[in-house]
Formats: structure tokens, sequence, C-alpha cells
């Protein structure tokens, strides 16, 4: 079975540091002028079917980004959204910690936004959880708490199970709710049960971020913007390429979106080219 090599340890290891970084940033700092007008750090992407367009979700607050490419702050708040996921027309959850502006907690733990991102409704966990990862399947959410290491499982978005514990980078549900690919603290692909929290190491390439396609493909970023597709989490063949160290990724019906710290990138043929959107 292959290893890293040292150059993608390195790189892995530096994701692990921002991300490290930013859970133990627990309130948004004011940004810088330059900051204020550009998106900043990514950590998330999602494309709302309302109008098909493209919100970013980073450390200095949720942008949304119009035909032209222009990014604006949505409700002009600074919330650091670390997990950031599109489940319906205007309906988004996210995790992180709040605007300096808001009494909250540190921890946001689950929330969600029914106004395209103006306002957001504390679900649970406020105040414990910091989730990093929120992947819906189904009527079901998996949602990665970074502050425990738990990768829990929730139906109504209320009360969690926890179906693995360990570090993790990405999750895609590949199989109506049952089978689980994610990437560990390693970059390595593991297949995680969700009933039973069984893993198993799937070989591979080092990856990062992971998602599936409407047919069930599985499509990944290694550490260097590779991008790759799987049909079976085994075998990978690469399809195109970001050229950079990505921070984001999301497979959507108006396109593949990915994303390095500060520019996202979009692809109309499934990976095989890439156009900079912002």
């Amino acid at each position: 079975m292959s290893r890293p090599n040292a150059a993608l340890t390195a790189v892995l290891l530096g994701a692990a540091l921002v991300t490290a970084a930013c859970a133990k940033d627990t309130t948004t700092t004011a940004p810088t002028a330059d900051e204020d007008t550009s998106v900043g750090h990514i950590h998330g992407l999602g494309v709302d079917p309302a109008d098909d367009s493209l919100y970013v979700a980073t450390h200095f607050g949720l942008f949304h980004v119009d035909e032209s490419g222009r990014p604006s702050r949505v409700a002009d708040r600074y919330q650091d959204t670390m997990a950031f996921t599109v489940v319906g027309p205007g309906h988004f959850l996210g995790s992180g910690h709040p605007d300096l502006t808001e009494d909250l907690p540190a921890h946001l733990g689950l929330i969600e936004s029914t106004d395209a991102g103006k306002t957001w409704t504390p679900l649970a966990l406020q105040g414990e959880a910091d989730f990093h990862i929120l992947e819906p399947a189904g009527d079901a959410l998996y949602a990665y708490d970074a502050t425990s290491g738990r990768l829990l499982r929730t139906e109504d978005r209320k009360s969690f199970d926890e179906v693995f514990q360990g570090p993790l980078i990405s999750v895609a549900a590949v199989d109506e709710n049952v089978s689980l690919t994610a990437t560990n603290g390693n970059g390595r692909l593991v297949s995680i049960d969700a009933g039973s929290g069984e893993t198993r190491e799937l070989g591979g390439p080092t990856m990062m971020y992971l998602d599936t396609t409407a047919d069930g493909t599985l499509a990944g970023i290694d550490p260097n913007g590779v991008v790759q597709v799987s049909a079976d989490a085994r075998t990978w063949r690469e399809v195109g390429s970001i050229d950079g160290q990505p921070a984001a990724f999301t497979i959507s019906d108006q396109g593949w979106y990915a994303a390095t710290e500060t520019a996202v990138f979009q692809s109309s043929d499934d990976g095989e080219t890439w156009s900079r959107v912002l």
C-alpha cells in the first residue's frame, strides 16, 4: 500500500494546523480593510438551487457571488463559518464561531438559515460542538465535531448518535446512508459503516476532500489539487486539476466547485477543466 510522500505529508500537516488554529480561534477577529472586501480564508462552498448562485463560507463571513464573479458579504456578518452545506432553496446548515458583535457561545453547534444566510437559528449543541464537516445524506446528516473528534449522525438535527471517533478531513456518503467514504487525518481513504462504525482502509491515493455525483461516482481532490474519480473508492482515475492546495470541494447540479484558500473554481465537464469564478 502506498503512503504519502514527504511533500504530501507536509501539505496535510499544514492543513491540519490551519484547521486547529481556526478551531482555537473561537471568536472572529476584526478583518483588515482588504479582508473586508475579499473573501479571504475559505472553508466551504455551496450552490443555492433557488437561483443557482454560489455561496462561499469563510473565516470572515458568508459571501454571495453574483454572475460577474463579484462577492458580497451576506447580512454584513463576520461569522466564522467552519462548516457549510446547502440543503434546499435558501436553506443552509452551518457551524463555526460567532461574529464579535453577537452575544453567543464560542462554538455555534449546528445552525440553520432559511433565508439564504441572512439570519441563523441554533438547532443543537450550541456552546458544545464546532462542526468542521456537514454531509447530508437523504434524511440523515453526518457532522464531524472538531472539538471531540467525533463523527455524529442525526435525522432530526437535534439528537445525535456517534458513528466514529478519530481525525477526519472529509466525509462523503456513497451508499444509501449506510456506507461512508472518508479521508482520515493523514489523507488516507477509509470506509466507515454508518450503522456499526466499523472502518477499513481502502488504499488508493492520498486525498483531502471528497464528494459524490448524482449517479454515485466518488470524486476527490488530492493535496496538490489533482481531481480524481472512482466508481468503487479503490481504483481512481485522474481527470483534471485546480493547480493548488484545496480548501473546499462540492458537487451540485450546477457544476463542480473547488477552492484554494482564497480562490474558487468551477467545472462543467465533471472535473476535467476548471475556470476561476472568484
